[in-house]
């Protein structure tokens, strides 16, 4: 997949001048630069706990809280990232 918008993403990192951000971000960027994901339930299989709320989707990355909002166009193998926020463990429900 390509990312679109990753500058939201080392907006960020600045800002939180914390290196567990980053490295939760680039492990993140990693895994999705390598996917070829065809729909949602394929990006599961990479990130089982991204849900879809609304049309985005939002990830919530391991071993930093950090809440990652984005909307995916999986025929054209692009995933536009929408939003970087610091999180709380209950997130998803800023969606609902």
């Amino acid at each position: 997949m390509q990312i679109i918008h990753w500058a939201r993403a080392n907006h960020f990192i600045r800002i939180q001048i914390d290196k567990k951000a980053e490295e939760a971000l680039q492990r993140w960027r990693t895994a999705v630069l390598a996917a070829q994901w065809k729909d949602f339930d394929d990006l599961l299989g990479t990130f089982d706990s991204a849900q879809c709320l609304n049309g985005k989707i939002i990830f919530l990355l391991k071993g930093y809280p950090v809440r990652l909002t984005a909307v995916a166009d999986f025929g054209n193998d692009k995933l536009y990232i929408r939003e970087v926020v610091g999180r709380s463990p209950t997130s998803y429900s800023d969606y609902q």
